[in-house]
């Protein structure tokens, strides 16, 4: 279960990538640098001992700043570097036996992108990535857009099961869509690029994270 101070970073998730002007790393540096304090280590592409070195690196730092720091896919490196926790895939490992290896002070996250998907998992997990919102090029097996309506309808059917696990918006988000995903239902959003390829990612991040603490009370 999260704390209450997990809680309050939850408004905004940045999710790791690359460019030409910054790597792993320093484009989560960047995140921290602008008031973002839940990031998410995302290297599809690298080995389990690259995710490793860079998640050492960043452990320390995200405690400097008071920030979540998530591992994506890997929970062996989640509990050997001491991360906050793991975000799994559809594909990845089960929820229940990653809770079984970190226990239960570890956050885990999972990806959902119907009602259905959230309905299998949502007792195992702290929190649900759902999306995509909208078309993106950081992932490679793009499940169906769900768009403002899907969200609208996905998280109705949430409240009348009474699932009440909070739910990230995630997928191709730009600034002008933050007020109307936030009023659709989400508890917050994640975004990559949109800080990534920003002329100034750090003064990005604090101008996405000042809208959404106006938007929310998650922030």
């Amino acid at each position: 279960m999260m704390t209450q101070s997990q809680i309050n970073a939850f408004g905004l998730q940045f999710i790791s990538h690359h460019n030409e002007h910054l790597d792993q790393y320093n484009s989560i540096l960047k995140a921290l640098e602008g008031g973002c304090t839940w990031v998410q280590l995302r290297m599809k592409d690298a080995s389990e001992d690259e995710v490793a070195r860079t998640g050492e690196k960043l452990v320390p730092i995200c405690k400097e700043y008071g920030a979540v720091l998530i591992i994506d896919d890997h929970v062996e490196v989640c509990k050997q570097i001491g991360a906050d926790g793991v975000h799994l895939g559809k594909n990845d490992m089960d929820p229940q036996e990653a809770r079984e290896i970190l226990g239960k002070t570890k956050i885990i996250g999972g990806t959902c992108n119907t009602f259905a998907d959230i309905s299998r998992i949502h007792s195992q997990v702290d929190y649900i990535g759902l999306g995509p919102f909208r078309y993106t090029t950081t992932k490679e097996k793009l499940s169906p857009v769900i768009g403002l309506d899907g969200y609208r309808d996905i998280i109705w059917k949430c409240r009348e099961k009474g699932i009440n696990t909070p739910i990230v918006a995630i997928g191709g988000i730009v600034e002008a869509d933050i007020a109307d995903i936030l009023e659709s239902g989400p508890n917050g959003i994640a975004v990559s690029g949109l800080i990534m390829n920003a002329a100034d990612p750090v003064a990005k991040t604090t101008e996405i994270v000042k809208m959404i603490r106006q938007k929310t009370t998650w922030a």
